[in-house]
């Protein structure tokens, strides 16, 4: 993330190494029952908002090749 942004979103990579952080614990055992609810529910919101930058990441790079191939 970056410090100088007032209201940081966080990247990529960011949600990913959350990711990463959350299932090490939960292969690990070193969560109780009502931890792994709420990690689970972090999860499926990371791995959504992942799945979103992907997509415009997609479009914007499909975009890009349409104007290239156009010119």
């Amino acid at each position: 993330m970056n410090p100088n942004n007032p209201n940081p979103q966080p990247t990529y990579e960011d949600d990913i190494k959350r990711l990463q952080q959350i299932v090490g614990q939960m292969e690990n055992g070193q969560l109780n029952i009502d931890d792994l609810a709420a990690r689970l529910s972090e999860a499926k919101t990371l791995v959504t908002r992942c799945q979103q930058k992907l997509t415009r990441v997609e479009q914007d790079v499909a975009k890009i090749l349409s104007d290239e191939e156009s010119k």
